[in-house]
């Protein structure tokens, strides 16, 4: 099984990206209401997509999924 070297901008987006999936999961997991609508905060996007462009993966999600699948399969 090959292994995957990630630069560090790589693994910054990489994990950017897993905690915007969690803030997602937890978002939706969590009941909607009047009070609480499920809304992901701007800063977890603002994060993932500046840790994408710093590693060159903005707009580029084939190259970005390929490299997540590698680095973490479960995600």
């Amino acid at each position: 099984m090959p292994t995957a070297v990630l630069t560090d901008h790589e693994r910054t987006a990489v994990q950017a990206y897993l905690r915007l999936l969690q803030t997602v999961r937890a978002a939706m997991d969590a009941p909607a209401g009047p009070g609480r609508p499920a809304v992901v905060p701007p800063a977890a996007l603002a994060e993932a997509e500046q840790a994408l462009a710093a590693a060159g993966l903005e707009g580029n999600e084939e190259a970005f999924f390929r490299l997540l699948h590698t680095w973490c399969p479960e995600a």
